[in-house]
């Protein structure tokens, strides 16, 4: 007879079949919307091959019996080092949206990453997770009240850090979103900037006034633009209307010396502050200099500069920069354990991962995002103890060689 395992999900065993049912069940504006990168998607895709260059090199004949693979964040004990990742608009996914996601990562013991343009709003998150460590990923607007709302609210409803986006003072090319037409559903919504979405009447937005209004009849209300920033001779005209995505979130003015001081006095000493972006030692350097609390070491899924780093790659060139001074995550192409395992022998102190949680939502709601978490700690925890670790401080660049073009190894 054949032996049952009731606490596998047979029909999704890994990452790669979560994608494979995510992507069967989710429209098509929602699956290229959320999986495709920027121009040819070579960063997106180098993001999860630059993983195969590193082997793992385990050692044997050692007591793993009994594994720890939990990390101390945030004043919180994470089940294992890792986190999901703020992603954008969650409900485009399943209804149980992002609030199914905190749910899932409470349940799981990790914590939790919130985009600004969440479809539930950070109040409601916060509630969710019950306690559980909650981080806002915050793109910093040219109109800085807008931002300082947010992150009052955040520190209000218990927000442990904010992750401030840095690579995007323009968004990269996004071809299908682009030929889609991308935009939100008229039934969903971005909360936490949903009171900016004042009605305006239509002689407001087309300069119409009173023609074409029939006696007695309420004009009918409509949204009010939202247009970009932009640059004007010697002059910066800020973005208007409504917050959105694409009009709001990039930001080309943002700088070290102006914003960054900025920030952590509006944050502090509630909120940890964070760089959501690094991918140099320079701009390393630079962060610890400025005094922000972390770096992850990013690319924004590959959604930004096509040809950047994996970050994989990039993470050896920004730990050396660190020194240990401030802590290192990074995010960015993790679909196994195994991965897990080489970017904190590579020296990150702790990883983020983003659209796996959306095929989990895809996939089944809340559950999903259990199944997704269960996968890679079960992962994680394997190959911890293959390798011949019992706890994550002992995972080193002495577990790892990398090969090169031409198959040859070298050590670390």
């Amino acid at each position: 007879m054949a032996t049952v395992h009731p606490e596998h999900d047979l029909n999704c065993l890994t990452l790669e079949e979560l994608e494979a049912h995510a992507r069967t069940m989710m429209d098509k504006q929602t699956r290229d919307y959320y999986n495709e990168g920027s121009d040819s998607n070579t960063t997106l895709r180098e993001n999860t091959t630059a993983y195969s260059k590193y082997r793992i090199r385990p050692r044997v004949l050692r007591d793993v019996s009994r594994i720890d693979s939990s990390v101390p964040l945030f004043g919180h004990i994470n089940s294992v080092p890792l986190g999901v990742a703020p992603t954008a608009m969650q409900r485009l996914a399943h209804s149980d949206g992002e609030l199914g996601t905190a749910r899932a990562c409470k349940k799981a013991k990790v914590a939790m990453g919130l985009s600004s343009f969440a479809t539930q709003s950070l109040e409601e998150v916060a509630e969710a997770s019950e306690g559980n460590p909650n981080v806002l990923q915050l793109y910093l607007f040219e109109e800085r009240e807008h931002s300082r709302k947010l992150i009052q609210r955040a520190k209000k409803a218990g927000f442990k850090a904010v992750f401030l986006t840095v690579d995007t003072p323009f968004l990269g090319r996004r071809n299908m979103e682009i030929r889609n037409q991308f935009k939100l559903p008229s039934h969903l919504k971005v909360k936490n900037f949903a009171e900016e979405e004042s009605p305006v009447p239509p002689e407001a937005v087309d300069g119409e006034g009173d023609s074409g209004k029939r006696e007695g009849m309420r004009p009918k209300m409509q949204r009010k633009a939202s247009r970009a920033g932009y640059t004007e001779g010697n002059r910066r005209v800020p973005p208007s209307g409504p917050i959105t995505f694409h009009s709001h979130a990039p930001n080309p003015t943002l700088c070290w010396e102006r914003d960054i001081g900025w920030l952590k006095q509006e944050c502090g000493p509630e909120m940890e502050v964070w760089l959501k972006g690094i991918a140099t030692g320079e701009d390393a350097l630079l962060a610890v200099h400025h005094g922000v609390d972390g770096i992850v070491v990013s690319n924004h899924g590959g959604r930004q500069l096509n040809g950047a780093m994996a970050t994989i790659d990039a993470l050896p060139e920004v730990v050396e920069a660190v020194q240990g001074k401030i802590p290192v995550h990074v995010d960015g192409g993790i679909r196994h354990g195994t991965d897990v395992f080489k970017a904190l022998a590579l020296g990150a102190d702790f990883v983020w991962v983003g659209r796996p949680a959306l095929w989990g939502l895809a996939y089944k709601g809340q559950a999903g995002v259990e199944l997704m978490l269960k996968l890679l700690t079960d992962e994680i925890r394997l190959c911890m103890s293959l390798a011949g670790t019992t706890s994550v401080k002992e995972i080193s660049k002495e577990y790892l060689v990398k090969m090169d073009n031409s198959g040859f190894v070298s050590k670390l």
